[in-house]
């Protein structure tokens, strides 16, 4: 876990403050860090088929992404949802049906392609994962609006491409990097059934966000490293300022 952690820690400006820890450990919170972690996963899925249709792929190879996507999305615009149905379908689970064709000229393509779609198919697998311990504790599902951590590292991103993707992928890899920190500083507090579920989730996160990394520096013309350090910087002061809403990214509690 250390091992996993150090360039983490390295990457990130500071570490999850004991506050958000203390109230995030409180049993009276444990519905809302389920359901808001419930959102996340698929929240990511959902950005990184964003990003493989908008600049990898044709109009085609997009609705094979859709068609992957749409049992999750039924089930969670479906007010009369129920976790039990959706976890029992008959339908096999999880996988992508048919080749994404990569957008001729778009060199970076077939890279991001194969990057998102192992994210895709990890994080969707993790949505039900929560889904499961979600069920089993009795926590009805819920749709829940982006926070302001999320807002307020959207809100830094350049408006020109190249730069808007760069900047995404920057964002993302952060996002992923902060969830791993997280999972791992939270894990001690929890019961035996959710320690051992975020201790399992620390090795595909941590690698989503070197994956979110190096594809940015690959599109960039440019060394990103001062868009990473300027993105340090506002994810930091998002994690440390004073947050009114409790959420899985949110900062230090009011």
């Amino acid at each position: 876990m250390e091992n996993l952690l150090a360039p983490i820690k390295q990457f990130l400006q500071c570490e999850t403050p004991d506050e958000w820890i203390e109230q995030a450990r409180q049993p009276t919170q444990l519905s809302a860090l389920l359901i808001d972690h419930c959102n996340c996963e698929l929240k990511a899925a959902q950005t990184a088929m964003f990003l493989i249709r908008k600049y990898a792929i044709d109009k085609a190879s997009g609705e094979i992404l859709l068609k992957w996507a749409k049992p999750y999305e039924v089930f969670v615009y479906n007010k009369q949802r129920s976790i039990e149905q959706f976890l029992g379908r008959e339908t096999k689970k999880n996988d992508l049906v048919g080749e994404l064709i990569p957008k001729p000229g778009v060199d970076f393509g077939p890279d991001l392609i194969a990057k998102m779609v192992r994210l895709i198919k990890e994080e969707f697998h993790h949505f039900e994962q929560v889904l499961e311990l979600m069920q089993a504790r009795d926590i009805p599902y819920q749709n829940i609006t982006a926070g302001r951590y999320a807002k307020g590292m959207m809100k830094q991103v350049r408006t020109h491409e190249p730069a808007t993707l760069v900047d995404k992928l920057i964002v993302g890899a952060f996002i992923e990097a902060r969830s791993c920190e997280r999972f791992a500083k939270l894990a001690p507090h929890l019961d035996d059934d959710l320690k051992k579920f975020y201790v399992s989730l620390l090795r595909s996160e941590a690698r989503h966000y070197q994956d979110y990394l190096t594809l940015a520096q690959s599109i960039s013309a440019v060394d990103i490293s001062d868009r990473v350090s300027h993105f340090a910087a506002v994810e930091a002061e998002l994690i440390t300022a004073p947050d009114p809403e409790f959420k899985f990214h949110s900062g230090c509690p009011v």
